[in-house]
């Protein structure tokens, strides 16, 4: 029986749904919700920011902005600063508690490739690797952000 197209978009559908489920899951036990978990993403990548700029890079008003900062900062995750050179501006920066969260979050998806992936070869891997960032990229070419 030969593969199509709607096979492997069923599948891509199913795992969506299982690594958002695994995902929704993972932060629940933390006290996050992905909207939290995506500022401190930021955060760890971009480093610290001011809540002006988290709010443009979010594409989410400052007022929301502020609400997950509160919630960040009551959970120890996240501290702000008052900006070195504007007075009206504070820096959102990660605490040692936000980055060892997101040492966590790098051992987890080590040992989830590990379990999910070890008896990939690297041949297969590499395949598997050139068509999810084919489907990504067509994805987001036809699907920009907003």
């Amino acid at each position: 029986m030969a593969v199509t197209a709607d096979d492997a978009m069923d599948r891509l559908f199913d795992l969506a749904v299982v690594l958002g489920d695994l995902m929704d899951r993972r932060l629940a036990e933390r006290g996050l919700t992905p909207a939290r978990a995506e500022l401190i993403w930021l955060l760890h990548r971009d480093g610290p920011r001011t809540q002006r700029e988290l709010s443009q890079v979010l594409k989410c008003t400052p007022r929301n902005v502020t609400g997950l900062i509160d919630a960040l900062q009551s959970a120890g995750f996240v501290v702000r600063n008052p900006h070195p050179t504007d007075r009206r501006a504070v820096v959102v920066s990660l605490t040692d508690v936000g980055t060892a969260l997101v040492a966590e979050w790098g051992r987890d998806r080590d040992q989830g490739a590990a379990q999910l992936l070890s008896d990939t070869s690297a041949a297969e891997l590499a395949a598997f690797v050139r068509i999810l960032d084919r489907v990504l990229g067509n994805l987001r070419a036809s699907y920009p952000p907003h």
